[in-house]
């Protein structure tokens, strides 16, 4: 994932199909061909997946349900005008900071041991001093009331301390509850805490405090809400079930590189915290192999699992394969029995590296370095799992050019970059071949401020934008089978499995940018078998306690749930193709024109998996209803349909934690359909209309 790109994803519409009137009819001047025998494959059930990486805290403050930062003392417990410095991430604005640790009392009572700690290279020590409290508190917690909050605490001491442990939701001695510790011995005990809130807020504060003689040492310490699963957060869990997401691909992106996953698995608290160099950011180490597998369990997808090529090598990325697929009975299948996993996860979907193509990427290599890399790579995953399905990590020519090169990609401009350093894809296919059985592609769009253009075209235009990077890959990808026929009959296909529309909100306007980059893939499901859309929590709205599904995740459910697996697309014409952008957009927008022939709407169709039912799906990304004249080749529908109708009172309009849904998907009952239909202002519909006969 690229890092100039990522640190900005932190950052009525009434929808109807009705017959015309005679005045409307003869003002229709687009017309859509809808051609029932012309079919491509059917949806996979892998097109709407979902992507996610550690990025600083992006997981742990959305996903993973504990409280606290820095429960293993990575850094100093320092007051503020003593923080480490810390190294600057290579490129890009920097990453939410984590809480800290501050002293409580003497701050110099508090030091660093790094003399037998508990986990990592250091834990804390803090000096007593009789009646005087000391010790180290962690601020910003958001509670909720009346809930539950359980967590624990590993911690030793002299016989004289006498330590207590707080979560304080305000000020007053009523507004929190303490658990007191047993006596302190020199051996590490583990001591489970339980506190109960008595009131909401987004600042509550935890503290680790004593008073006696002598002294305390905290090792690790952990607070979650008590409905956690698995250490998961059971909110966000429960929405993500809902999407029909298919596989996620976890762990990914730019983290990966510099990470061994190894060192996460086993118990949690003896898992040393890392510090990832590619965000600048540490990590808990508290999810890893088993925690992934748990949250695909948890949310009814499959797991898609990327190895380290970057700083990782062949032989690890086979210990890993064996860790999640092999027996009990191999070395590396009995420690994860060893771990409560008796079970081999059987994990399918394997890709060899993230963008080591990419100057932003830790190890990155050189093509040819890099094919023999993927090589080394596939044959020991292999040779432990033989039924894998490996995914090379490609990268086209309109994606690679050199760091400071500003460029908008056509299908003309690149043509020179085939066969050379800027085409990995094509050296995969050259170098590689029967080394892998798909290859992936990311994509990143921006979001253009077009101040010159009226509403209705900058609308038009900002929704369009994104679908063009899919339709590029497509192009490209089919230059790929004109230049190594070989891809057809092995079938090899094509994961978009990092993507994102970067530097909008999610509203009802962006919902109508992702419904179309939706109905640009499903145009290409002939090879496009596999997406996963950056980030998983992106298609959220979540603060410490309380979660819902926003504007974008309106769209993934809305697609997942009518436009999913086994839907079996159709060919659609029209008489009006998408035209050339109007205006001066900024750098790496691919010059094609995605989109139906049906200019200036976008439709796709299909038939349902026992093609007995006809699906439509319409978007209007304009300020005014828009006619248009249906026409379908080989079949007829019959009788009333259903339309499902993604809408809201206005493009703004948007999902947030504690309001009522600005963004929503309403269904109901349409008339049969005719042969002249409109298509309302700035909407998403999804119709059905059952068909007669058999098809």
């Amino acid at each position: 994932m690229r890092k100039f790109r990522i640190g900005m994803l932190f950052a009525a519409c009434a929808v109807a199909m009705l017959p015309l009137g005679a005045a409307a009819a003869e003002a229709a001047a687009v017309q859509a061909q809808i051609h029932v025998d012309r079919q491509h494959q059917p949806v996979s059930r892998y097109e709407y997946g979902m992507f996610i990486e550690p990025i600083g805290s992006l997981v742990a403050r959305s996903l993973w349900a504990e409280m606290l930062d820095d429960r293993k003392f990575y850094f100093p417990v320092v007051d503020a005008a003593h923080d480490p410095v810390q190294p600057p991430r290579l490129d890009g604005p920097p990453l939410p900071p984590l809480r800290k640790w501050r002293p409580i009392g003497d701050v110099a009572a508090v030091t660093m041991a790094s003399d037998h700690p508990y986990v990592g290279a250091q834990d804390v020590v803090v000096a007593l001093d009789g009646s005087h409290v000391r010790g180290i508190g962690q601020g910003g917690l958001g509670v909720a009331k009346g809930k539950s909050y359980d967590g624990h605490i590993v911690f030793s001491g002299t016989p004289g301390a006498v330590v207590s442990v707080t979560l304080a939701w305000g000020d007053g001695a009523r507004q929190q509850q303490t658990v007191k510790l047993p006596a302190a011995t020199s051996s590490w005990q583990t001591v489970p805490l339980h506190y109960v809130a008595g009131r909401r807020t987004d600042d509550a504060k935890f503290t680790i405090t004593g008073t006696g003689t002598g002294h305390f040492r905290v090792g690790v310490v952990s607070l979650m809400p008590a409905d956690n699963i698995d250490g998961w957060r059971a909110d966000t869990v429960a929405i993500l079930k809902t999407l029909n997401s298919g596989f996620w691909r976890l762990p990914g992106g730019n983290f990966l590189s510099n990470w061994d996953w190894h060192e996460a698995i086993g118990p949690r608290d003896l898992r040393p915290p890392m510090y990832d160099r590619a965000w600048s950011a540490m990590q808990a180490n508290d999810f890893g192999m088993d925690e992934w597998m748990t949250l695909t369990r948890l949310i009814g997808v499959e797991p898609y699992v990327t190895v380290n090529a970057g700083l990782g090598d062949a032989h690890s990325a086979a210990d890993e394969v064996e860790y999640l697929n092999g027996p009990a009975s191999s070395e590396w299948g009995a420690k994860r029995a060893a771990h409560g996993h008796p079970e081999p996860y059987g994990v399918r979907y394997w890709n060899i590296g993230n963008e080591p193509y990419g100057w932003w990427q830790i190890g990155r290599t050189t093509l040819d370095y890099f094919m023999q890399k993927h090589n080394r790579f596939a044959a020991a995953m292999r040779a432990v799992d033989p039924s894998i399905i490996l995914i090379g990590s490609g990268a086209m020519p309109d994606q690679l050019h050199p760091r400071e090169a500003k460029e908008n990609a056509s299908l003309a401009s690149i043509q020179h970059k085939f066969g050379t350093e800027e085409d990995w894809t094509g050296g995969l296919l050259r170098e590689a071949w029967g080394n892998f059985d798909g290859i992936s592609e990311h994509w990143y769009d921006r979001a253009e401020q077009r101040p010159d253009a009226p509403p209705a075209d900058e609308l038009l235009e900002f929704a369009r934008a994104p679908s063009n990077q899919v339709r590029m890959k497509a192009e490209e990808w089919r230059i790929y089978q004109q230049r190594f026929p070989k891809m057809k009959s092995a079938n090899t296909f094509l994961s978009i499995d990092e993507y994102a529309y970067i530097g909008a909100k999610p509203n009802l306007k962006l919902s109508l940018a992702y419904s179309m980059v939706m109905q640009e893939m499903l145009r290409h499901s002939d090879f496009l078998r596999m997406a996963a859309f950056t980030t998983g929590s992106s298609t959220m709205d979540i603060t410490p306690t309380a979660s819902t599904l926003n504007a974008t995740g309106m769209v993934f459910k809305l697609y997942g749930e009518h436009f999913g697996e086994g839907m079996i697309p159709l060919d659609l014409s029209g008489n009006a193709p998408q035209p050339a952008p109007k205006y001066p957009v900024g750098f790496d927008h691919p010059k094609v024109n995605a989109g139906s022939p049906t200019y200036p709407l976008d439709m796709v169709a299909a038939l349902t998996p026992d093609r007995r039912t006809l699906t439509i799906a319409v978007v209007n990304a304009t300020h005014k209803p828009q006619p248009v004249s249906i026409a379908i080749d080989g079949a007829r529908t019959i009788g009333k349909g259903t339309l499902w109708r993604l809408s809201g009172a206005s493009l703004t309009a948007e999902n947030k934690v504690g309001a009522a849904p600005g963004v929503t998907i309403k269904q109901s009952s349409v008339p049969a359909l005719g042969t002249k239909l409109v298509v309302p202002a700035i909407s998403t519909a999804i119709y059905e209309f059952p068909l007669e006969g058999d098809r």
